[in-house]
């Protein structure tokens, strides 16, 4: 250790312009210094923003009660940078003895308190946060009932399951739908498929792209009409997931708009189409498939020929 390195950032830290405490904080963390903690501690309550700002990015995975407390504090900070920065903090955590300290913010009259509090239980995949998550949902604050989907996504309880259905079809909020519909993914039953049919008429495109994905994702085939026509939706990207999902769900009924997309004029649209068309095995899909072999797009091309060679796989296995 060199104590006069020490001794000159502890100046520094200690100097009266800010940027140089500013400076001395990004160095902390790299130094030879023993008590990093201790003077970080000290630099999230510095007169100045910027300083403050930093120690709380600074400060990030080290779960100390210490630090948890001091972030918790500085998510009430009058500067949004040091907010944000303390939010983004407390979201690396990886102690689970922090959760008691995140649990007492769900109560906070401040909604940016209760937003970070929830995304910083989210990882930490506490039991305990399971009820109050689920009362989270009735939060007022659009971020607040986000970020509860979040935590119960994580913890996968399916008695949670009937909420955030509830909140994929009627919250006012469509990223909170969104984010519902994406939470809806961890179910293992074909009950949630009423939501995600709703899901995919949505008037937010996203909402629908992501319905799109789900239902892929968990194998519902009772879906498929509905799949089908989002082939025909006004946004590419609804299109891709649900030619994504038709692929894996082996949709023979959605040959011929599968083969209708093999002439969209998003290329990555194309290959989606070339992929499911593959993975459906159908052979009415050759003829398609041969003129997509010769799309200005290579990776078009390369994955009609893969589809194509899927296609003579699967006859020949069914010729034997």
């Amino acid at each position: 250790m060199n104590p006069t390195a020490d001794a000159g950032l502890r100046a520094r830290l200690a100097d009266p312009d800010a940027e140089v405490r500013r400076i001395a904080v990004l160095d902390l963390p790299y130094s030879d210094e023993p008590d990093v903690v201790p003077l970080l501690l000290t630099a999230i309550r510095d007169p100045d923003p910027g300083v403050r700002a930093e120690a709380a990015k600074a400060l990030e995975g080290y779960d100390d009660p210490a630090v948890v407390a001091a972030l918790l504090a500085a998510l009430r900070d009058a500067t949004e940078a040091v907010r944000t920065a303390a939010a983004d903090a407390l979201a690396e955590l990886k102690d689970p003895a922090a959760g008691a300290l995140l649990l007492e913010c769900l109560g906070d009259g401040d909604a940016f308190v209760r937003r970070a509090a929830l995304r910083a239980l989210r990882a930490l995949r506490l039991a305990d946060s399971f009820s109050p998550a689920l009362a989270a949902l009735e939060d007022p604050d659009a971020g607040v009932r986000r970020e509860a989907v979040g935590v119960l996504g994580y913890l996968k309880r399916p008695e949670a399951l009937p909420a955030i259905a509830d909140l994929a079809a009627c919250d006012p909020d469509p990223e909170v739908r969104r984010v519902a519909v994406g939470a809806l993914g961890y179910a293992t039953e074909a009950a949630v498929l009423p939501s995600l049919k709703r899901a995919l008429a949505d008037a937010s495109w996203q909402v629908r792209e992501e319905a799109a994905a789900v239902m892929g994702k968990l194998g519902l085939r009772d879906g498929a009409p509905d799949l089908i026509v989002a082939l025909a939706d006004d946004y590419w990207q609804v299109r891709l997931k649900a030619a994504r999902s038709l692929g894996r769900l082996k949709c023979r009924d959605a040959v011929d708009a599968l083969v209708e997309a093999l002439q969209h004029a998003i290329s990555n649209l194309r290959k989606e189409a070339a992929i499911a068309l593959g993975e459906i095995g159908d052979p009415r899909a050759v003829p398609a498939l041969e003129a997509a072999t010769r799309d200005s797009d290579p990776d078009v091309r390369k994955l009609a020929w893969l589809a194509l060679a899927r296609i003579e796989a699967s006859a020949h296995r069914a010729a034997c």
